[in-house]
């Protein structure tokens, strides 16, 4: 079978009670429940009202302001009809939907305004490498009556996932949940896996993360939820997920490692529960900073907005009265770049001061394009691919208080000594108030497209980073992929001091998947797959330690904090294979962990959770967690 069969079919394999059919078939009858009549306006959304000549001017305003953002993107307004946005959408759909790794790249963007009608909803279904986003100062400037989808692939007429949904993204717009025959009409379904984030979005209505509308099994393994306000979610067969700064209505479930952080109307701290759990949930996040966003206001004006940092945030950045706070850009003040552009035109514009904005496709990165300046931006469009040529690492940052979002890294044929690097800052002032430098939605790629090499995929010196919503991905299908094709030894490591991360997903490297060096580090949510491909044990250990763990604090460490972590194993080339630990940390009272798991996937033995603590997973119970609540 083809890997990507393999892989479909080895978590197809894995039915934790929590998810037997009957509770599967229970939500979704509920749901279906709850849609409303037919000819009724579903949850109080009016028909969307005609375009008024103030709406019409601003449109052609912002049209005539437009920048060249090249022609992956497709920038729809509230004149054109329905049926216009509706076949603009389709043509993006039938090339992406099923092009895992294929080159394309798109971005499907709204202006302001209201799109759809409980008569005429708008659908759109979301596929590899697409953004979709409003281009409103808040979520309320766009509104959409319709859906905005990514549904199950069905492999085989048996064997329907959404487990390799990856690499798309939703953002900065409202949904009125609309339209759907039968079953697809009793949700707005987003059943993604890793790299698909959702972030200042609101859903009115049901939001499903899980499709169960196809043939089963239906299963996920996301996820990634940020500054967004929803009400009814259905976590379903999502086997873990991160819900950050948020307000939600009600949510249905756990499987493995449902994490809320900062989130209003979250589920009461509940690990390792499974009724309705296991949930870990933080009443605050230490510390975030939002994705930077493009949009146009009322002048017709295009703008770059950059999100202030908050501490001990709670809830979304945005109200219906109160707007995001941070930094106005307008667009004059920032570089518009194009597959084809050299590096040397990149970095020329940010060294004069310019932001840089990436428009979307591929782009070979013989160089590194480095980020120099004190809160400056480098922000993709369209999930941009930059591919490393002869060794290269595609992305330095050296200034305090940058912003690298929105953007695929991969891996090229000779190795590199990591993808993106950050570090080299200044030291920080007594006093000074530049935010953290941040990395938000970047998703690195060892194989898959093609074959790669990488030593690390994210290396981070700097001190006062935040990781948000970070893949690190060395690749278990596709093209290029084998124990000594794609190798890389780790997806993460930091050195840096006061490095946060808030959704960290690393997978299948050859070693330890994250090394965490620096002092008072903070995790909030890990995820992560031991390689699947060591040929042997000799092979894959270190000393007398068998295997590598997924998440490794060095020995030196004095503090550091995790909370709601979870590392896999499936080494389905040689199943006699054995990690002592999923996790490996110091002992020392400043180290602690909260809410760990280890699962076996199918083959593989991890022998304990952390360090000589927690039970073994094997082969003999498949799919049933070892868990550690606290540690030390």
């Amino acid at each position: 079978m083809s890997p990507t069969t393999a892989r479909a079919r080895r978590r197809s394999s894995l039915r934790p009670a929590a998810l037997a059919v009957g509770l599967v078939s229970a939500l979704a009858a509920g749901l279906l429940a709850a849609v409303p009549a037919a000819g009724a306006t579903p949850y109080g959304v009016p028909t969307a009202p005609h375009v008024t000549a103030q709406e019409a001017a601003r449109v052609a305003a912002a049209r005539a302001a437009m920048p060249d953002l090249g022609d992956h993107v497709v920038v729809v307004d509230p004149t054109m009809t329905t049926a216009a946005i509706q076949a603009a959408a389709d043509a993006i759909t039938a090339q992406q939907v099923d092009d895992e790794m294929g080159p394309g790249r798109w971005a499907l963007l709204f202006l302001p305004g209201s799109y759809g009608s409980t008569t005429e909803p708008l659908h759109i279904q979301v596929g590899y490498g697409t953004e979709v986003a409003g281009l409103g100062r808040d979520p309320g400037d766009v509104q959409v009556t319709g859906k905005i989808e990514v549904f199950n692939r069905c492999l085989a007429p048996d064997n329907c996932i959404a487990l390799d949904n990856f690499w798309r993204s939703l953002a900065n717009l409202t949904i009125h949940v609309a339209g759907g025959d039968g079953c697809r009409a009793s949700a707005n379904f987003w059943a993604v896996s890793q790299a698909s984030p959702m972030r200042r979005v609101q859903v009115d209505g049901n939001l499903s993360l899980m499709d169960y509308c196809t043939a089963g099994p239906q299963y996920a393994s996301g996820g990634f939820i940020a500054d967004s306000r929803t009400s009814t979610v259905t976590n379903g067969s999502q086997q873990q997920f991160l819900v950050r700064d948020s307000s939600i209505g009600t949510w249905s479930n756990g499987v493995w490692n449902q994490v809320f952080s900062g989130v209003e109307g979250a589920p009461a701290q509940s690990f390792p529960s499974t009724d309705p759990g296991p949930y870990t949930t933080l009443d605050t996040t230490p510390v975030s900073r939002e994705r930077p966003y493009l949009f146009v206001d009322d002048t017709g004006a295009w703008n770059l907005l950059v999100p202030d940092a908050r501490t001990g945030s709670r809830g979304p950045t945005w109200s219906d009265t109160t707007s995001t706070p941070g930094t106005v850009v307008p667009l004059s003040a920032v570089h518009v770049a194009h597959p084809g552009d050299s590096v040397a035109s990149m970095n020329a514009a940010l060294r004069a001061g310019r932001h840089l904005l990436l428009t979307p496709g591929q782009y070979d990165v013989p160089q590194s394009i480095t980020v120099n300046g004190d809160r400056q931006v480098l922000l993709g469009l369209g999930l941009p691919a930059l591919t490393a040529v002869g060794g290269a690492v595609p992305v330095v940052v050296k200034g305090m208080g940058a912003d690298v979002a929105g953007i695929m890294v991969d891996a090229g044929t000779t190795t590199s000594p990591a993808l993106v690097r950050v570090g080299e800052a200044r030291s920080r002032a007594k006093g000074e108030t530049t935010p953290p430098t941040a990395l938000q939605d970047v998703f690195f790629r060892v194989g898959g497209p093609h074959a790669g090499r990488a030593g690390t995929a994210l290396k981070v010196t700097a001190d006062d980073v935040v990781l948000d919503d970070i893949w690190a991905w060395r690749a278990d299908h596709g093209q290029g992929v084998g124990w000594t094709v794609n190798p890389a030894d780790h997806g993460v490591v930091v050195t840096g001091d006061r490095v946060t991360a808030t959704g960290l997903f690393a997978e299948h490297f050859e070693k330890d998947n994250v090394v965490w060096s620096g002092e008072d580090g903070r995790t909030v949510f890990f995820q992560n797959e031991l390689p699947y491909d060591a040929p042997d044990q000799a092979s894959w250990r270190h000393g007398r330690t068998l295997g590598y763990a997924g998440y490794k604090v060095d020995p030196t460490v004095q503090r550091h904090e995790l909370w709601g972590g979870g590392v896999y194993v499936f080494t389905n080339v040689n199943p006699s294979l054995h990690a002592s630990s999923g996790f490996s940390v110091p002992v020392t009272p400043g180290v602690r962990l909260h809410d760990l798991l280890t699962v076996n996937l199918g083959a593989g033995t991890i022998d304990h959770v952390v360090n000589d603590v927690g039970a073994p997973v094997s082969s003999a119970a498949i799919g049933v967690p070892s868990f550690v609540t606290s540690y030390p």
